[in-house]
């Protein structure tokens, strides 16, 4: 979306591309469920443009008008039994753990495609977010490697068996889906990978091979010319495009409160190369404690 294209629908508007290949700031716009059309119509251009976008000073926002706002993009994404539609991820409660590369709920068949993040309580030093551009990281690969990851499948799992998640008392999978580890975006085309720490393993691989897969693939995701880096202030709106970025926080502010809130909107189903959609194995197979952070 040209500049000026952006200007006309968001007058005095300023963008800042963040890096090369991901993020950039938007200035001088106060956020609002009430913002025209059009000026929405542009923010998701920017999003599906620069893949996460970052807003300053946006403290007037409360947790029924950040919902509302995200609610403008599309439907509430559904969750878990006992979730709430908005996510109070916070330090000081021991939640479940964001300092892992992931996509946004990536065990559900239909996981959200838009996440508005919105920063509470930020420690003085640390708890920066990193996101990654997937779809870079995917023609990052060799020829030989993006073809492997064509055909690739991964179940995708809550708990996860192979990952640092706080599981006590949960045994057995209670959601669990098999995506294509590329998926054919829907809005822009492009391929992206569909990795995380929900993956539990590949379709038709030892635990050990899909271990190696996972590393090589994510070694990829997580390089630095792909990667851009987020210094929260109190207020800041970060929204990200769940479908092309994977994220991750940095847990590097010791024992101060960190407090982030996260609304999101309902996803599609992804879509591999070869046209078919991912599979749910098991879907909310009974009730979830309450979450309140993934």
């Amino acid at each position: 979306m040209s500049i000026e294209l952006i200007d006309n629908l968001i007058p005095h508007t300023d963008i800042v591309k963040s890096t090369p290949r991901i993020g950039a700031e938007v200035r001088n716009i106060k956020l609002s469920a009430d913002l025209p059309d059009r000026t929405i119509a542009a923010i998701n251009g920017l999003v599906l443009e620069h893949k996460v976008i970052f807003f300053r000073d946006q403290s007037h926002l409360d947790d029924p008008e950040q919902e509302r706002f995200a609610l403008r993009f599309g439907k509430p994404s559904p969750y878990p039994e006992g979730t709430t539609s908005i996510f109070d991820i916070d330090s000081a409660r021991g939640d479940l753990p964001s300092d892992m590369w992931h996509i946004d709920w990536s065990c559900m068949d239909a996981y959200p495609k838009i996440s508005v993040l919105r920063g509470v309580v930020i420690p003085p030093i640390g708890g920066d977010t990193v996101w990654s551009n997937t779809a870079t990281a995917y023609l990052d690969l060799p020829q030989s490697l993006q073809r492997l990851a064509d055909d690739l499948w991964a179940v995708h799992s809550f708990p996860s068996a192979s990952k640092k998640f706080h599981t006590e008392g949960l045994t057995g999978p209670r959601i669990e889906t098999e995506h294509p580890v590329v998926r054919v975006h829907p809005e822009t085309g492009e391929r992206t990978l569909v990795l995380g720490s929900y993956v539990a393993g590949f379709a038709g691989f030892s635990k050990y091979d899909s271990q190696r897969l996972f590393d090589l693939f994510e070694s990829h995701i997580a390089a630095q010319e792909n990667t851009v880096r987020w210094k929260w202030n109190q207020g800041d709106v970060a929204i990200w495009d769940n479908r092309a970025t994977m994220h991750c926080a940095t847990k590097d502010y010791g024992d101060q409160r960190r407090v982030v809130r996260r609304a999101t909107v309902e996803g599609e189903v992804p879509v591999g190369v070869d046209g078919r959609q991912s599979v749910a194995r098991f879907k909310f197979v009974q009730p979830l404690p309450s979450i309140k952070a993934v």
